[in-house]
């Protein structure tokens, strides 16, 4: 029986700003995803790289933003504990681990916005940098 448990949703959302006053534009994961797909960039819960949740098995750029698609991983004990807080509508932000390759102020000189990205992680977060990143039960 496999008892991952299937998430989706959006990590970024383009020409949204966030709460560190950075834009993403449309494209900016192209050339990161072009180079290592979605097994290239890790899930992890709050950013911490010592334990991986999940995979991703599908991650690319839609008309809103970032589209991400995996399966969270029963099989460590910080999965477990993810899979549950997910499940219970306790643990529902995405939030992106990423260098800014190529980054521009916006016209008032008040934003980044980033063009282009290497996207190393997208981690499932209590309080995503950008509060409309969000994930649903797939």
């Amino acid at each position: 029986m496999n008892d991952d448990l299937p998430i989706e949703g959006h990590a970024s959302l383009f020409w949204t700003r966030d709460l560190n006053d950075d834009v993403a534009a449309a494209g900016a994961f192209a050339a990161s995803l072009a180079r290592t797909g979605p097994g290239g960039v890790k899930m992890l819960h709050q950013h911490d790289d010592a334990e991986p949740v999940g995979v991703w098995d599908a991650i690319e750029e839609d008309a809103t933003g970032l589209h991400v698609r995996g399966r969270i991983l029963r099989t460590t004990p910080r999965g477990r504990l993810v899979a549950a807080l997910v499940e219970a509508g306790a643990l529902d932000g995405l939030s992106i681990g990423f260098r800014a390759v190529k980054a521009r102020p916006d016209e008032t000189g008040r934003l980044r916005v980033l063009t282009q990205v290497e996207l190393w992680e997208v981690s499932i977060v209590t309080f995503p940098m950008l509060p409309g990143a969000r994930l649903k039960r797939a």
